[in-house]
């Protein structure tokens, strides 16, 4: 079975960065692909990054909100993926979440109904 674990969220300042890590156990890592997610109290899950596992060649794709200043990366000997947040900004409060999907199609990559696996998430506070 899947299992996710999300670390590195906690307390920055406007402009600041910090990096999240999602280690990623339970099956073939590189075959997964990997995504992640915010949401706040009453909102929707909202859709930050993902790559692509080896069927996809491993592309990245951003929101538009973040892109620019969110990179995403994986590791495939560390079963592990990434989120660099640079010029974090308060709007992007929230609790961060990882995905993983093996089966995901390249549309489906924004939508998280569609995504298998799910980690706890890890608390992002920007404070002003």
């Amino acid at each position: 079975q899947v299992q996710l674990v999300e670390s590195g969220g906690g307390s920055v300042p406007v402009g600041g960065s910090l990096r999240l890590s999602c280690k990623h156990s339970g099956g073939s890592f590189r075959s997964y692909h990997m995504g992640w997610f915010r949401q706040n109290p009453g909102n929707e899950r909202e859709f930050i990054a993902g790559i692509r596992g080896s069927s996809g060649g491993y592309s990245t794709h951003y929101a538009d909100s973040v892109k620019g200043r969110f990179t995403m990366t994986r590791d495939n000997a560390e079963n592990t993926v990434f989120l660099q947040m640079n010029s974090l900004k308060p709007e992007d409060t929230a609790v961060y979440y990882c995905a993983a999907d093996r089966h995901l199609i390249l549309s489906s990559l924004r939508r998280p109904s569609d995504w298998d696996h799910w980690g706890q998430g890890t608390q992002v506070t920007v404070s002003s």
